[in-house]
């Protein structure tokens, strides 16, 4: 299964780019939804096109305990960081996050 992931607007747009090796086919909200997306809209994206969503807003997670899954979510929760962090979370994470992925009850996954 492709890591399909869907980076929040207050994530840097370039780690769809800088992260494709082991997450193919990802992208940034910007990408496919444009400028301030609302939740709602990210929410509904990544359920119809089979993403993940990864965010630093706690918001998600409320969406994912109301709405339950799909989508999943993965939250970063490094505080003020830097997108260099970021990445070298995500890919330190890797397997752990294909487990998330694959597990058929998992919908919520805090990093950091």
């Amino acid at each position: 299964m492709a890591l399909r992931l869907l980076f929040d607007e207050n994530l840097a747009a370039r780690l769809a780019i800088d992260l494709a090796t082991p997450y193919p086919a990802s992208l940034h909200v910007l990408e496919c939804l444009g400028e301030h997306p609302t939740d709602e809209a990210i929410w509904e994206f990544a359920r119809t096109h089979e993403f993940v969503i990864v965010t630093k807003d706690e918001d998600f997670q409320r969406f994912s305990v109301w709405r339950g899954f799909p989508p999943k979510v993965i939250w970063i929760r490094l505080g003020n960081c830097s997108t260099s962090q970021v990445e070298t979370l995500l890919r330190s994470s890797e397997a752990q996050i294909e487990i998330f992925i694959a597990h058929p009850d998992a919908a919520f996954l805090p990093l950091g």
